[in-house]
């Protein structure tokens, strides 16, 4: 039985949002050691707050500051902290109702193990040492055995507001294929390019999920295509990806390769980026040692007709 393929894959991009006045001044009310919610119209305080009624949907704009020490209303325990997570010793996720809101906030409470958490338990919040906005500027939880702690009375009103954050989003994790893309994978150590025939449709996808999208029915016989093909619709990259050698601008295509009735995407290389179009024939650039092709290049044939591809659009 052949060795089951595998890969670690990242999915990573930082995640950039502009705030409102409500979260502008919940995380610049952080930034000062401050927590605030905002009051509903029907009287509740509501921390981490929102900028629009849940139950009315009207707009929220009345900020109540509520004391840094609270309740834990539900815990689970973190065993195994991973890379990111507020705590890299074993911590628990808590809720807390914070004194004076009415609805509890997601944080890490740091404590020695699960046997000494417990729904009920009083805490406070510990501040990170260095504060910039965010709400890791809570550091985590703690166990607290004293009265609630006073508020200092803000309204909201800081200077230098948070007018904005960046959050990176991260997702690790392990690529299996299946059997069509493990022979569709095989194949390309060898510089082919293999997919699949509907038995229905008989449409050839590259690269084979082991079903046809269309019909739904299961796929098995293999068929190459290309190496050539030719480029349907193409974009020209002008920001520099993390962790990617290649200077921009450069295009990224869709590539229909000869014999398929699915466009894969690649990267044109071998001509000026404003030259790319659709139409364009191209063939692969196979790097020494490396599964995939590393570009395709012009082949110096004529443009292909648009009626040739035009369903593959």
């Amino acid at each position: 039985m052949p060795d089951v393929l595998k890969a670690p894959l990242v999915v990573e991009f930082p995640f950039t949002r502009s705030l409102g006045p409500v979260q502008s001044a919940f995380l610049t009310g952080l930034r000062e050691q401050v927590v605030l919610g905002v009051r509903t119209t029907d009287g509740r305080v509501l921390v981490p707050p929102v900028e629009y009624d849940p139950v009315t949907a009207g707009e929220l704009d009345d900020l109540v500051e509520v004391a840094p020490t609270g309740t834990v209303t539900t815990w689970a325990w973190n065993h195994a902290p991973r890379r990111g997570q507020p705590l890299d010793t074993p911590f628990a996720w808590v809720l807390v109702r914070l004194d004076g809101a009415d609805t509890a906030l997601l944080h890490a409470l740091d404590a020695p193990g699960p046997d000494t958490v417990r729904t009920g338990m009083r805490v406070r919040i510990r501040w990170a040492a260095r504060r910039t906005g965010a709400i890791t500027d809570i550091a985590c939880f703690e166990p607290y055995d004293g009265e609630p702690a006073q508020v200092t009375g803000s309204t909201g009103a800081f200077e230098d507001p948070v007018t904005g954050i960046v959050a990176a989003a991260r997702l690790d994790y392990t690529y299996t294929p299946g059997r069509a893309q493990s022979a569709h994978l095989d194949a390309l150590t060898e510089h082919r390019t293999v997919g699949e025939r509907c038995p229905s449709c008989r449409k050839v996808y590259v690269p084979p999920r082991g079903a046809c999208p269309t019909c739904g029915v299961g796929t098995t016989e293999q068929v190459e295509v290309g190496p050539r093909g030719t480029v349907t619709t193409f974009c020209i990259v002008n920001i520099k990806a993390k962790n990617l050698d290649i200077e921009v601008p450069y295009v990224y295509a869709h590539i229909a390769l000869d014999g398929a009735d699915l466009a894969l995407h690649a990267r044109i290389g071998g001509i000026p980026y404003d030259q790319v179009r659709m139409g364009l024939r191209v063939e692969p650039v196979w790097t020494p040692g490396v599964r995939h092709p590393d570009h395709y290049r012009p082949t110096g044939e004529p443009d292909a007709d648009y009626d040739t591809y035009k369903e593959l659009l």
